[in-house]
């Protein structure tokens, strides 16, 4: 996977803008114990809470690991996983990984713009997933883990139209087409429950240890000055 280099990213946009995996389970295999004593550690926003924060939307494949990403970054209140980018009402599991539908696997960020910059979402999302492979990320395949970044606004769908551009400027990727579809944002599906923060409550999960972790440990490497202080 290939990882920006954020700071000389970040100048450029600024300038810019200024004028399912066979490997992945579709139920839990882990014990209840375990689920239980891990998802005592979560607190959950109430929704009174989140409404205070802005909200951005982005897909990269599994959205354990995009979850797990997006959650250690400095600003990000909450993140949800869930479904977007189809036409389909109230998608499940079932169809979405399977691919018997439109939606791909997404995430909803609550974030605090006084923390982190619409901006900084969009290179963390380029700087955490290689978006010049077409529908796939790491052994996941299939238009349900294709690269999208949503826009909600002309302004959003500018940022990330200068970021790709910059990128393909300074020729980040050796040449090779950069597939992320840039859409305007319509609706997101919340995914069911047992989705919800499945990295931090099933690390013993044989794709979270060999997919998900190694993922979020690149990306924390790569972007240690965006991360929250107790990720580090």
């Amino acid at each position: 996977m290939k990882f920006i280099q954020h700071s000389l990213m970040v100048m450029a946009i600024l300038l810019a803008t200024s004028c399912q995996s066979k490997t992945k389970p579709a139920t839990i295999s882990e014990n209840a114990s375990e689920r239980t004593a891990t998802s005592e550690k979560i607190e959950k926003l109430s929704p009174q809470d989140l409404s205070k924060y802005e909200t951005a939307y982005f897909a990269s494949g599994c959205f354990w690991c995009v979850e797990a990403i997006f959650e250690s970054v400095r600003g990000v209140k909450e993140v949800i996983s869930g479904y977007a980018g189809g036409t389909e009402e109230n998608p499940t599991y079932e169809m979405v990984g399977s691919g018997q539908s439109s939606h791909a696997e997404a995430v909803e960020v609550y974030y605090d713009p006084s923390q982190i910059s619409f901006v900084e979402l969009v290179q963390v999302f380029f700087g955490s997933h290689d978006p010049t492979t077409l529908n796939r990320q790491g052994p996941d395949r299939g238009t349900q883990y294709r690269s999208i970044a949503f826009y909600k606004n002309e302004q959003e769908k500018k940022i990330i139209d200068s970021y790709i551009q910059a990128l393909k400027d300074q020729n980040v990727y050796g040449g090779a087409p950069i597939t992320t579809e840039v859409t305007a944002f319509t609706k997101f599906y919340d995914a069911e429950d047992y989705h919800q923060d499945y990295e931090r409550k099933h690390p013993n999960n044989s794709y979270i240890r060999n997919v998900s972790i190694p993922r979020l440990n690149r990306f924390k490497a790569n972007f240690g000055d965006y991360l929250k202080k107790e990720v580090h």
